[in-house]
């Protein structure tokens, strides 16, 4: 790839990812998050067991300060718990509410209703889907 066509594809991501944030805007407003703070509801996927904050923090390639910052806002909100980490009574683990599986239900369902990319057809939003896939997960 060229380095035209590389700022172009990054550019496009930015702008993506930007008028998600914006289009969400006031879904986000309604339960008094931040794009940080759903972003950080996003990575906490309640089908699996609680992530330590470090795990969480590697999510969301953040250092421990500014996640404690973020999930001290989602505790005061009501929609995560810290809890001791079963595994390893050092570490705490970040469970999400009941009030906190409603919230990112309805808020990562606004967001796949907003997006940008729900202008392409099935067939390429999967050819994209391994496309970044590859860029995510290289092996």
């Amino acid at each position: 790839m060229t380095a035209p066509d590389l700022t172009e594809v990054v550019a496009a991501i930015h702008d993506i990812w930007m008028r998600t944030n914006d289009l969400i805007g006031q879904a986000l407003a309604d339960h008094h998050l931040t794009p940080a703070t759903f972003q950080a509801l996003w990575s906490i996927d309640p089908a699996e067991p609680p992530p330590s904050m470090k795990v969480l923090a590697e999510r969301l390639y953040c250092n421990a300060p500014n996640l404690t910052f973020i999930i001290n806002q989602l505790v005061e909100r009501g929609l995560v718990e810290r809890a001791v980490d079963p595994a390893d009574r050092r570490s705490r683990v970040v469970v999400m509410t009941a009030e906190g599986r409603r919230v990112r239900a309805e808020l990562v369902r606004t967001a796949l209703e907003k997006t940008p990319l729900g202008v392409l057809p099935s067939s390429e939003l999967r050819e994209l889907k391994v496309l970044l896939n590859r860029v995510v997960r290289p092996d």
